[in-house]
């Protein structure tokens, strides 16, 4: 099936009241992970490749987004291509000649001013060539370098009148929120503050990102998308499934040598994965 975009499915997602899932991409198992349970449950799914992924692979986007569209392309599910938590502007510039139809671009460390300012400027660019641009507004957290973060501590969460005055100054397509999750989280324990999602919901004219839902429990996930939460992120919730299967089958074959006899299980692990968080957004 050809490429979606991004929009398409966020939008869609937006008008019949569901949630579109989207999974962070590392490794060509991941990808195809994402495709075969995008397959299996019958959904659509978002394809996203961050810029701490594209630094893995030497800073270099083009094969591992090749790669990557090459396996949505052949899956019969609707995935799209999207570009994550971007703050380099050269990167920023590399997503459309290699098919992205959006980008998060990531602006949240800035002050407010200069977050709008940069991210005013991605969204002309973006705009100018058809990508649909996402922002960050509020301290979500749990990124690999930073201090750790009390997702609940005062002035981290996005602040309703704040976000949009942002939206309105940036022209961004949707605003990833700080509502109480936090990125990196290997256990379901995040409580979300559906009260401020809710209003963030009313308020903002445009659709609402949860960012690190790996570590929400299905029934806060259900009950932010009945909130007004669309795009939901998901990435840990892959790797841990990844690395459990590889540490498993490793220790129960010490002299085993073959990538191929770890990375087929850790693969179908990523696959049941995705399509259990699909099949809550329904």
């Amino acid at each position: 099936m050809p490429l979606v975009s991004t929009g398409e499915l966020v939008s869609g997602a937006r008008a019949a009241g569901h949630g579109v899932a989207a999974f962070n991409v590392i490794t060509l198992e991941h990808a195809e992970a994402v495709a075969l349970g995008a397959e299996r449950a019958g959904a659509p799914a978002i394809l996203q490749i961050s810029e701490n992924a594209v630094k893995f692979h030497g800073g270099r986007l083009s094969a591992i987004a090749a790669a990557t569209a090459a396996v949505a392309r052949a899956s019969s599910a609707p995935l799209s291509l999207h570009l994550d938590h971007v703050t380099d502007p050269e990167l920023l510039r590399a997503a459309h000649p290699e098919g992205f139809s959006s980008v998060m671009f990531d602006a949240s460390k800035l002050s407010y001013g200069e977050n709008v300012k940069a991210t005013a400027d991605a969204v002309r660019w973006g705009h100018e060539r058809g990508i649909w641009i996402e922002a960050e507004l509020g301290k979500v957290g749990g990124k690999e370098g930073e201090a750790p973060l009390d997702a609940h501590a005062p002035g981290v969460r996005t602040d309703p009148a704040e976000a949009v005055a942002y939206v309105a100054e940036t022209g961004v397509d949707a605003l990833a929120v700080a509502v109480g999750s936090s990125h990196a989280m290997t256990e379901r324990t995040a409580s979300l503050d559906h009260e401020l999602i809710a209003a963030l919901a009313t308020a903002v004219p445009v659709p609402l990102v949860l960012h690190g839902s790996s570590g929400v429990p299905d029934d806060e996930i259900r009950q932010a998308i009945t909130s007004g939460m669309v795009k939901i992120n998901v990435g840990t919730a892959l790797n841990t499934a990844f690395t459990g299967e590889v540490r498993a089958h490793l220790t129960a074959h010490e002299t085993g040598v073959d990538p191929r006899k770890y990375l087929a299980p850790a693969r179908e692990a990523m696959a049941g994965t995705v399509a259990g968080f699909l099949g809550l957004l329904k």
